[in-house]
């Protein structure tokens, strides 16, 4: 049997407006499927590891922020692994291997190959699970790796250094961290791989590997004792550790889209959104605007332009990958756009007032059978306007029935929540002296389903 567990993680500061914690760059639908869909990486990864004929499960660890994008673009089919805090890689895999002993009831001599969720390959590259279950099966080595043949010097990736090239897998001799273009050119010579971040081992492995840092009972337990653990990524605290590596080539397509100027060669359409292009002064440029503002770009050769709620950006393709200090110095701290398991909300404006009091306003879209968890806010009231749709609320246990133009006070301290029986577009306005997302209580679903 083999496990697979999907690393969904990070940012995506590089894809900055367009991504961000709440909306990371796996779940934009900037692809095409083979019917001219639009499709995200995580989508179409899914599809590529369903077309796998191996007998396989797979187990996504991801952070909590991240469910709902999940739960919205993947059906089920898979088991949920979420992270009570964010502690990179290795403690993210420690505990989804945790639950596939725990909660799973896998055997320790099952394969697992963890595989990011968000990888640009052909399915060769997936198809390459089975030879590394085979691997892993024959006891080759404690961690065997996928290494991707390099196609140019790059210093952007991690090099897998095998000590020999005869027959498979290969034993590894050492890595390198992103070299320099020269450096990485003489790793080319000495036949190393590119490091793609899939690598497969018995699920036993990473049971003793826990063990040298908490000792768990259980899969709650583990949750329990997560701050415990390194907060490290895996290939230091792990791979590199291990006494016995081996890696197996892969030739083929393979590219990480985490840069505006790796992700347009694959973006079907050169603008998205309300844009109108000046075509003779105009090449190589990429316009994504989700404002709903008109936007008009001239004078621009190979640039990316994007504006979104949560911000704009303006700037060479090249430039474009080397933002993430500029990201850090003007990007909001709370995103100004967010998919849950309900819909989506879409702040609208953010005031402060001499007094220092606060307001937030926000158009919320609650998916028609969906609900807000029942909660509760200590420091803010909100006011509820009803501008489109039809549904019910409840504060403090009393059912208001809404529809187009209903307004509900909800009071601080009073435990509210709104169900949609059509799709409901509501505007929110939250007035306090602290508006956080951390200013929440949640008690669960108040209508059963």
């Amino acid at each position: 049997m083999i496990h697979l567990v999907l690393l969904s993680g990070g940012s995506g500061t590089r894809l900055w407006p367009l991504s961000n914690d709440a909306r990371s760059k796996q779940f934009l639908k900037v692809l095409r499927d083979e019917h001219g869909n639009p499709v995200s990486m995580v989508q179409r990864v899914f599809s590529q590891i369903e077309r796998v004929k191996v007998e396989k499960d797979v187990t996504i660890a991801t952070c909590a922020s991240q469910q709902a994008s999940i739960e919205a673009q993947v059906p089920g089919g898979y088991r949920l692994v979420l992270e009570p805090e964010r502690r990179d890689t290795a403690p993210a895999i420690m505990l989804a291997c945790a639950h596939l002993l725990f909660e799973q009831g896998a055997n320790p001599s099952d394969t697992v190959i963890v595989m990011p969720i968000d990888t640009f390959a052909e399915q060769a590259y997936y198809d390459r699970v089975a030879d590394l279950h085979q691997c892993v099966q024959a006891d080759s080595a404690n961690i065997v790796l996928l290494g991707v043949e390099p196609t140019y010097p790059s210093s952007k990736f991690g090099y897998v250094v095998p000590s020999s090239r005869e027959g498979l897998p290969w034993p590894v001799e050492r890595f390198k961290e992103k070299p320099d273009p020269g450096e990485a050119a003489d790793l080319m010579r000495q036949g190393a791989l590119w490091n793609c971040g899939v690598f497969a081992f018995r699920l036993r492995h990473f049971v003793n590997v826990i063990a040298d840092y908490v000792d768990v009972e259980s899969f709650e337990s583990l949750v329990e004792a997560y701050s415990e653990l390194p907060k490290r990524s895996v290939d230091y605290e792990v791979i590199e550790k291990a006494k016995s590596i081996a890696v197996i080539p892969y030739s083929g397509e393979w590219r990480d889209l985490g840069t505006w100027n790796a992700l347009c060669d694959e973006m079907e359409d050169a603008t998205a959104g309300r844009v109108v292009v000046d075509e003779e002064s105009c090449n190589n440029v990429h316009v994504v605007n989700e404002t709903g503002l008109p936007m008009v770009v001239a004078g621009l050769s190979d640039s990316v332009v994007v504006a979104t709620p949560d911000g704009i950006l303006v700037s060479g393709k090249e430039a474009s990958s080397s933002i993430k200090e500029q990201v850090g110095r003007a990007a909001e701290s709370r995103p100004m756009y967010e998919q849950r398991r309900w819909g989506e909300y879409r702040v609208l404006d953010s005031s402060t007032f001499p007094d220092g009091s606060r307001s937030l306003t926000k158009e919320l879209l609650v998916k028609a059978g969906r609900q807000l968890s029942y909660q509760r806010h200590a420091r803010r009231l909100e006011v509820w306007t009803v501008v489109s749709g039809e549904g019910e609320v409840v504060v403090d246990g009393m059912v208001i029935p809404v529809l187009r133009g209903s307004v509900i006070d909800v009071p601080a301290g009073t435990m509210h929540s709104v169900r949609a029986f059509e799709d409901l577009h509501i505007i929110e306005v939250q007035l306090g002296d602290a508006l956080i997302e951390n200013d929440i209580e949640r008690f669960g679903d108040y209508w059963s389903n």
